[in-house]
């Protein structure tokens, strides 16, 4: 039987001259793999939907072991004409990340929602690059059941310090009066640790309304950072690939 669901195309593979297998993420079903018959052939209806990074209306099917995608239609491109080599690539590291995060059949609309809204920043450059990513890492955290614990000093209950500590390897915040020290930890400033609260309990649409000097930008930067790349246990060869490109802009 024939379903109708709202996918982004997240990564593509080439199995023939004409055929693809897609990564797509949806709300209702998480990420899922599809077959797409003649997808590689420009004058194939499918062609535009399932490119990579489009959002697009699918009618799939159970074929054997794996969806089928029987047609689609486009509902929104990223990065359609000459994409911002360096927002791409952000946008790869974002899609790597999801997919390692979001499993099979569960509902994911909070991925969703933050891959599209990020997306739309990205490729309209509406937003800096460092500000999307800090965003998406820590929200995404949160959506994986990995909120960062930056409520009080983990020791001695302390709300707020000139100088905090937080220890992304043991997801827990210390004061500068309680941290003794480790290779384990990012400072974090005031305006770092407000900054990090609010993106935390904020509405998806509000998450980025907010104000951040660059100095406490760089703290939260390496802090979220650093805290998946903790959390996923390994370093994603599309944030190496980022950060090298970032290196040069």
């Amino acid at each position: 039987m024939k379903t109708s669901i709202d996918g982004l195309i997240l990564k593509e593979m080439t199995v023939s001259d004409n055929d693809r297998i897609v990564t797509v993420l949806t709300k209702e079903k998480g990420i899922i793999s599809c077959y797409v018959r003649r997808a590689k052939h420009i004058k194939s209806r499918n062609f535009a939907p399932t490119n990579l990074l489009t959002f697009s209306r699918m009618n799939i099917y159970n074929g054997r072991g794996m969806y089928i995608i029987d047609e689609a239609d486009v509902i929104m491109r990223f990065f359609d004409v000459d994409p911002d080599i360096k927002r791409f690539a952000l946008s790869q590291y974002f899609s790597e990340l999801v997919i390692k995060s979001v499993p099979q059949e569960v509902e994911s609309d909070g991925q969703l929602e933050l891959m599209l809204n990020c997306l739309h920043l990205l490729s309209n450059t509406l937003r800096p690059c460092d500000i999307i990513k800090t965003v998406f890492e820590i929200r995404l955290a949160v959506l994986s059941g990995s909120t960062p614990n930056i409520l009080f000093c983990d020791e001695c209950g302390c709300y707020e310090a000139d100088r905090m500590y937080f220890d992304y390897n043991k997801n827990k915040l210390l004061c500068s009066g309680c941290c003794r020290g480790g290779d384990c930890l990012s400072e974090l400033s005031v305006g770092a640790v407000r900054a990090m609260r609010y993106i935390i309990v904020s509405e998806p649409k509000k998450i980025f309304s907010f104000h951040i000097s660059e100095s406490a930008l760089k703290q939260l930067y390496d802090c979220s950072e650093n805290y998946i790349i903790s959390m996923f246990e390994y370093r994603p060869k599309t944030l190496q690939y980022y950060d090298s490109i970032r290196k040069l802009f």
